[in-house]
């Protein structure tokens, strides 16, 4: 039962206009006919959507202005949760200069992220595991706010300094969809702000396997020392007091990740390990 023959039916949703049967857990994804089921297609047509907006260096507001379509629905489409109606469709497809009929085609098993991105306050230790899972994976490290620097020809103090924060976020962003884009595998350090920025985070959370390292404030203020760095506590007596307060606030941010791996009170070679383990098991390599 095709959905095709129905177009003028605009209301009508993919799932309730696809024919698919009903899976138990960890099923195919596909009948015997070979037809996609809901999810599958809903998880398909999201990614479509994501490459080609991002090829063309669109953000969500970018595309909903394009399409129509809201950003906050264009946010569930693009994670395989939006229940789009042949209409909508029709206009992204339309904005996308594609058609409903290329976004929704099958294909193979989808290609895994190439990104493993670590997720975490400042001494969470996202540059040094990153370091090492690198190599013991045989990818490339990359650092975000390197990136960000090199891309503005700014070091991270002068770009806050002359323009602000709100111009760094815009920035981070912008880098971000270019790392995406290379599709190389790499590990990507991100800065401990990302996960603020919503449409960044999406975009980071639907495109890279994320790994939040999570600690105790204790030891994020501990590691910071011990890198020599003691600004923090400089005519800040209330320095602890604001970093359990920060910290506090983003854990919902961090915990949306794709995994979670506890650092706190684990030498740096277990916290690695543990790392591997579940790239391994995300990646199925």
């Amino acid at each position: 039962m095709a959905w095709a023959s129905r177009v003028r039916m605009g209301s009508i949703s993919l799932t309730h206009d696809i024919r698919f049967r009903s899976k138990t857990a960890g099923a195919a994804l596909r009948d015997e006919d070979g037809i996609m089921n809901a999810p599958e297609l809903l998880r398909t047509l999201g990614d479509r959507v994501r490459t080609l907006r991002l090829q063309r260096y669109w953000t969500l507001r970018d595309m909903a202005r394009e399409s129509g379509v809201s950003s906050r629905f264009l946010v569930q489409l693009e994670s395989g949760r939006g229940n789009i109606s042949v209409r909508r469709l029709a206009d992204i497809a339309a904005a996308l200069n594609t058609s409903p009929a290329a976004l929704l085609a099958p294909t193979g098993l989808a290609p895994q992220p190439a990104v493993v991105a670590l997720l975490g306050l400042r001494g969470a230790g996202k540059t040094t595991v990153g370091r090492r899972l690198a190599r013991r994976l045989g990818r490339t490290f990359v650092e975000l706010d390197r990136r960000i620097e090199e891309s503005s020809d700014l070091s991270l103090a002068e770009i806050f300094a002359l323009h602000g924060e709100d111009y760094y976020r815009r920035l981070e962003s912008d880098v971000l969809q270019q790392v995406l884009l290379e599709q190389q595998p790499i590990i990507l350090a991100t800065g401990g702000g990302l996960v603020t920025s919503p449409e960044t985070y999406h975009l980071l959370r639907t495109s890279a396997v994320t790994i939040w390292l999570r600690a105790r404030p204790e030891d994020h203020w501990n590691r910071v020392v011990r890198q020599g760095d003691r600004r923090p506590m400089t005519d800040h007596p209330q320095a602890m007091a604001d970093l359990r307060a920060l910290l506090a606030a983003r854990e919902p941010l961090y915990a949306s990740a794709s995994i979670v791996i506890d650092t706190s009170s684990k030498p740096i070679t277990k916290v690695v390990e543990a790392v591997e383990r579940a790239v391994h098991s995300a990646i199925g390599s």
